[in-house]
């Protein structure tokens, strides 16, 4: 980093964002304190994205907060955490998870939190701790389809493995049962795609990102209020502190090279520079209203065409009229149910839903479903997903469900095999055009939150490049694997 270039413009330039999830709120955040002058629209009613958190009035008249489903707020989520010590620089409103076990009706639970943080000693300590990896079941395990996870690079393992589905690559691998159940596929359908269609380059990316490489280990953080309280007032009032505009219940028609963005009943935006932060579809949908932009830039033409969504997933909240079992972990991963992927109860995390249990005697529980069938049903999801859950926590059947609150999400970005050669980076042929989002293709290890904030800050650095004005530092888990040779420092920056 040159740090002979000056942090903040001295003339006046404008960009407009157009997203106001955590990709675009990290943009429009970065840019403002650096000078630009920055409008931040979103077509909901709210900022947030997936992480959006909206009030729900239930049947016994208090107001309660929903969202798009839990979020674990990892450790070596570098550059998403940098952004949230804006608002709180000791990340006092992140609490630690204590304890995340996967659970089953086949197996006894198992808590793969409370490891070493580091590597290679985290995965020594889970060979020598987990039932699932017994050393005389693992003797039939495929060995270099194992050291394909230990021998992570970017170029190396997507061109070997990025025609294979996750699936595909699970049967070569030869896991024992459990092993495989417990934690491959629990881990794999996390990403809410399905692992017959996911990349198996991207799984082998994911689990380099979550567990081989970085120095902080598989614990994780929840924020101790929902959302919308936690995080998203606050950055909104950081923003509007920094001069900028924003305009939520906000839609965009069309963008035009120059560059002026047009927004539902016809207001124009004139900008130096637009920054493209939507969820995956709506992207793909803005960039083909745009025929101006397609001419101009025929690679991001090309390349948004094959942008897609991945599976639907399925949010149920339930407030139920007592608590579960006392020794029930705030979040879980479920292995082997046809439809339930996790569980969370809110009221032990989130002071609002605390609140409401201690008043009511009752609790908040979530049941996600990360890849749901297409055209999967709202009230059935909810249905089979309490009978699941009953399935492997028998004290659900007596409880009584006072309100619920289900949602099918179908903006998730899809990972599909081979497309890592035709997903768009952050940088685009149309000059003053950036993309950010956890669907973009990134040149390191990141996923989920940390992809969107990470590829914003790479989208904010472009424009300040264009102005020599000194870059937002950017940092990422140690880009090779364990058997290469590299730092092993908490974070490593990349630019």
């Amino acid at each position: 980093m040159d740090r002979s270039l000056p942090r903040t413009l001295g003339h006046p330039v404008r960009t407009v964002v157009i997203g106001g999830g955590i990709a675009g709120a990290t943009a429009a955040l970065l840019l403002a304190e650096r000078g630009v002058a920055v409008t931040l629209l979103e077509r909901n009613a709210q900022l947030g994205g997936r992480l959006a958190a909206w009030p729900r009035q239930l049947a016994d008249g208090s107001t309660q907060m929903v969202g798009h489903g839990f979020h674990a707020f990892f450790r070596q989520y570098y550059n998403w955490r940098n952004v949230l010590r804006r608002i709180d620089p000791a990340l006092s409103f992140l609490r630690p998870a204590q304890g995340y076990p996967v659970v089953s009706r086949t197996w006894p639970d198992e808590d793969f939190g409370g490891l070493p943080s580091r590597p290679p000693w985290s995965l020594l300590a889970l060979l020598v701790r987990s039932p699932s990896l017994r050393m005389r079941e693992m003797r039939d395990v495929d060995g270099p389809a194992a050291m394909a996870l230990l021998r992570y690079s970017r170029t190396r393992t997507y061109r070997d493995f990025d025609t294979m589905s996750a699936a595909d690559y699970l049967d070569r691998l030869a896991m024992p049962e459990r092993a495989r159940a417990l934690l491959f596929d629990v881990f794999a359908h996390s990403f809410f795609n399905p692992a017959a269609q996911m990349s198996a380059a991207e799984m082998i990316m994911q689990f380099h990102f979550y567990f081989l490489r970085n120095a902080e280990g598989l614990d994780f953080d929840a924020p101790e209020d929902d959302y919308q309280s936690s995080i998203w007032t606050p950055l909104t009032e950081r923003l509007q502190s920094l001069g900028a505009d924003i305009r939520v219940g906000t839609a965009v028609d069309r963008i035009e090279p120059g560059w002026t963005v047009t927004l539902t009943g016809g207001t124009q935006l004139s900008a130096d520079h637009v920054v493209l932060a939507t969820d995956p579809a709506s992207a793909r949908d803005l960039i083909a209203a745009s025929p101006a932009v397609r001419r101009l830039a025929p690679r991001l033409a090309g390349t948004i065409e094959t942008v897609r969504t991945t599976a639907p997933y399925v949010v149920s909240r339930f407030w139920t009229d007592r608590d579960f079992a006392t020794g029930r972990a705030a979040f879980s991963s479920v292995a082997r149910e046809p439809l339930l992927d996790s569980v969370s109860l809110f009221h032990r995390v989130e002071r609002g839903s605390a609140t409401w249990a201690r008043r009511t005697g009752g609790a908040v529980a979530e049941l996600h479903a990360y890849a749901a069938p297409p055209g999967v049903d709202p009230a059935s999801a909810e249905r089979t997903m309490w009978s699941q859950l009953s399935g492997i926590w028998p004290e659900a059947r007596g409880l009584q469900v006072i309100d619920s609150d289900t949602r099918v999400g179908l903006d998730a970005p899809a990972f599909d095999v081979g497309s890592d050669a035709t997903r768009p980076g952050v940088l685009t042929d149309a000059d003053g055009l950036t993309l950010a989002g956890d669907w973009v293709r990134m040149p390191f290890p990141c996923a989920l939150m940390e992809r969107s904030a990470a590829s914003a800050v790479m989208a904010v650095n472009a424009v300040l490049r264009r102005h020599s004005i000194r870059p937002v530092p950017l940092y990422s888990v140690p880009p090779q694997g364990l058997l290469a040779r590299w730092p092993t420092s908490t974070s490593s920056p990349v630019s």
